[in-house]
């Protein structure tokens, strides 16, 4: 499946409403890069059951200077020696380009099976690294190089969300919201909370004010994404249509899913803008605070502060006051996309978003 063109819905809302969104612009132009110099350096490292996925800030077009790129290899065939060697290989490639390492999660720089991917979603093999990587496949990968094995695992996910989900495949779900996938994506905002606040006990509050930063934009972004990806497919005719039968409208369904998932989470952000009746002032501030977010991150004296200060120091600080401004005037406009106006989402919420 070719990729969109990313960020292309964002700066048409750019010029329309006027505004400049440099750290945006700049982001764009330093991922664009950085997958350039991945594909080129990596193109020996292909297999034809293998795709490398960009991941994290790298996949969401959002890299800086200051990012480390989170990447996996994404094997979706029979077990092969090979693949370790095809690892390390990778990796190496990686460093010589990062300025930062994957996290010490291990939920990144390692292979990820399409088998675990598809198969344990719930259940108590379904880790929060597997739930993690599944989500991040979904809602924020970008593909460099072959593709095919890429394409293949997030049309397969999609079709056990849909398959595995009894009313939507039959035509019964009201509104036609996949709820298993749905779930599966509220789950992982939870999760990203739930591991927030285990960071901070485990690290002794180190680096907390830019987790903190993140959780209260890049990764709300991530989850306003996602719910926007299921709420996609609601009012399609087809989606609660008894009288459709069931391969058509598994078909459908993946198609458009597939589609969705494949624009960066703020171009589907700023598509959901488009499509819903919210003031301007509200969009502009969420792509507003957004940039402001990513100037910080690229600026290494103050996202150094952040990563460095002290939680009993954040009172009165000025990084901190405008990290926590940031995040609410983001939520504000969220808020206007999914609880006020007259645009399909508030109906959307009060229906699925949390019963």
């Amino acid at each position: 499946m070719s990729q969109p063109d990313a960020f292309a819905l964002v700066f048409d809302l750019e010029r329309r409403l006027g505004a400049s969104w440099t750290h945006i612009h700049a982001a764009h132009e330093g991922t664009a890069r950085l997958h350039a110099a991945l594909t080129d350096a990596t193109a020996s490292q292909h297999g034809s059951d293998t795709s490398i996925v960009a991941l994290g800030s790298a996949g969401r077009f959002e890299f800086t200077d200051r990012s480390d790129i989170d990447w996996v290899l994404l094997i979706d065939g029979q077990a092969d020696l090979a693949h370790q060697k095809q690892i390390a290989s990778i990796a190496s490639t990686v460093a010589g380009l990062a300025s930062k390492e994957v996290g010490p999660e291990g939920t990144f720089g390692k292979m990820a099976s399409s088998h675990d991917l598809v198969q344990y979603i719930g259940g108590g093999d379904d880790s929060n690294a597997n739930l993690t990587r599944r989500m991040l496949l979904l809602l924020e990968s970008r593909p460099l190089g072959n593709t095919a094995a890429y394409d293949r695992v997030v049309r397969v996910i999609l079709e056990r969300y849909l398959t595995g989900d009894h009313g939507w495949i039959r035509g019964r779900a009201t509104g036609g919201v996949p709820r298993f996938l749905l779930n599966d994506v509220m789950r992982y905002w939870r999760t990203i909370a739930v591991d927030y606040a285990y960071k901070q006990w485990t690290r002794d509050k180190e680096g907390w004010a830019l987790r903190s930063a993140k959780l209260r934009l890049s990764r709300k972004l991530i989850f306003a994404s996602g719910l926007i990806s299921c709420f996609s497919l609601a009012g399609e005719s087809w989606a609660a249509d008894p009288s459709v039968a069931q391969d058509e409208r598994k078909l459908k369904g993946i198609e458009k899913l597939s589609a969705v998932s494949a624009q960066a989470p703020l171009d589907r952000l700023a598509g959901a803008f488009a499509a819903a009746s919210v003031q301007d002032g509200f969009v502009r501030q969420a792509f507003d605070s957004y940039d402001s977010f990513l100037g910080i991150l690229s600026d290494g004296p103050k996202r150094t502060h952040l990563k460095e200060l002290a939680s009993d120091e954040a009172d009165g600080d000025d990084s901190w006051a405008e990290i926590t401004a940031l995040g609410r005037t983001f939520q504000e406009s969220l808020d206007a996309l999914f609880f006020d106006g007259d645009g399909p989402y508030p109906q959307l919420i009060r229906r699925y978003g949390v019963f």
